[in-house]
């Protein structure tokens, strides 16, 4: 199977186990999206899926071929993250050309093209770039290498409104054209919500869930009304938490929707995935 496949990986820093017996997979040609707190564990994954650090156990496989310390994997992914790993002191131009060198996949000309639509000055050193700008030269390279994984650890930081909707147009016209996996680890869930099209979520070191987004908005629901009622109708449900405003009372429901009894004063109404997270991550994951 064509995929990314992680198993039983752990990672411990001194007293803090960063990763807990984690096992998933992230199969080709699909747009999922990676959602964690901070400290959740995502960008330790993803630092242990691109040989930057080791995992104490476990392994993971690229498209059957072993991940770690191997080369064979160099044009199969590629991870765009906060992490400063170029020389600040060149021009981006010049760094555009050290990509094409070191990825064989790496498209030069379509590099320049995003760096226009962006206005990004490819004559300027790194270093000299604002924060915002910084990150869409990395997107930029992100963008213009044809590996069939990428993976973006927080890709719109710094980047103002305007630059935030070009990168996901940008980003659906790639995959539409030339089909990949891509993985997408952000806090800004309700940005993202619209073009994932499979959710993991990891709290604590650990996969909370991994659901197509259909799916998981399919199993949870909201039940409003006042605090007694809805106390009757949560019993024996999944609830995975609460809002509460003097009487009135909000429960979230992992779980089939059930009709509300005849005469019911209560509402029923979707969960977005935004707060689908709040909610599963507020108190250390769904204890179930």
């Amino acid at each position: 199977m064509n995929a990314i496949e992680i198993k039983n990986v752990s990672k411990r820093y001194k007293d803090v186990t960063a990763l807990d017996d984690v096992s998933l997979s992230f199969e080709y040609g699909k747009i999922y999206g990676f959602l964690g707190r901070n400290g959740a564990g995502k960008s330790t994954l993803i630092n242990i899926m691109a040989n930057r650090i080791f995992a104490d156990q476990g392994e993971i496989s690229i498209d059957g071929l072993q991940g770690k310390e191997n080369m064979e994997i160099h044009e199969k992914l590629y991870c765009m993250s906060e992490t400063d790993l170029y020389d600040s002191g060149l021009r981006v131009r010049e760094l555009f050309k050290w990509s094409a060198r070191f990825y064989d996949s790496f498209d030069l000309k379509k590099a320049y093209e995003i760096a226009e639509k962006f206005n990004l000055n490819t004559n300027k050193k790194l270093k000299t770039l604002s924060k915002g700008y910084q990150s869409i030269f990395k997107l930029t390279v992100a963008l213009s290498l044809d590996v069939p994984y990428v993976v973006f650890d927080e890709p719109v930081l710094g980047l103002d409104a305007n630059h935030r909707e070009l990168f996901y147009d940008l980003l659906l016209e790639d995959y539409e054209a030339n089909q990949r996996t891509i993985i997408i680890a952000t806090h800004l869930i309700e940005e993202v919500a619209n073009i994932i099209e499979e959710v993991v979520v990891i709290d604590q070191g650990k996969i909370l869930l991994q659901e197509t987004t259909e799916a998981l908005m399919d199993k949870g629901y909201c039940v409003s009304g006042i605090a007694e009622e809805v106390d009757g109708y949560c019993e024996g449900k999944n609830v995975i938490g609460y809002d509460e405003l003097g009487n009135l009372k909000l429960a979230y429901v992992l779980g089939e929707r059930e009709e509300l009894p005849s005469g019911s004063n209560l509402q029923l109404s979707n969960m977005n995935l935004q707060k689908l997270f709040v909610k599963l991550t507020e108190k250390g994951g769904n204890e179930q």
